[in-house]
């Protein structure tokens, strides 16, 4: 099963809550409390979405963490990369010569096809389309998306 990990999820999260208060300076524990999450769970996440620069932070008696950008301006992939680090469906989609079979796989290229279907769809949906319920559309099969691609 592919999926982003709990910590990715829960990155959402917290993001979300900064994108509905926009301009807004969150301390961590409100971020925790406005997130339903654990205080050490958001600290853990604000590290490396800081380093990303999706979230910028602000020492001081009125510190805390805002978006650096606006929502819309922020994709689903940065955020993505920004836990998981390179998006790779497989070790090849993402280092070449990582594989001892890589001189006669058959199924490298189509594993990059796949790699980067799934990379667009991410870059496709920003932050700010996270807060809205998802529209009413019927969904493409994979072999469509992929016959488009």
């Amino acid at each position: 099963m592919l999926r982003v990990t709990r910590l990715t999820d829960y990155a959402t999260v917290v993001l979300t809550v900064l994108a509905a208060r926009p301009g807004e300076v969150l301390s961590a524990p409100e971020l925790a409390e406005h997130a339903g999450l654990e205080l050490p769970t958001v600290a853990k996440i604000l590290k490396p979405l800081a380093q990303a620069g999706l979230v910028a932070g602000f020492r001081g008696a009125n510190g805390g963490y805002r978006l650096a950008r606006q929502a819309d301006a922020i994709s689903m992939f940065e955020i993505v990369e920004a836990l998981e680090g390179p998006l790779g469906m497989t070790e090849c989609s993402i280092h070449a010569g990582s594989c001892g079979i890589e001189h006669s796989c058959g199924v490298r290229a189509n594993w990059r096809r796949i790699n980067d279907v799934v990379a667009d769809a991410l870059r496709g949906v920003s932050l700010a389309q996270m807060l809205a319920p998802p529209p009413a559309r019927q969904r493409k099969s994979i072999p469509a998306v992929l016959a488009t691609a």
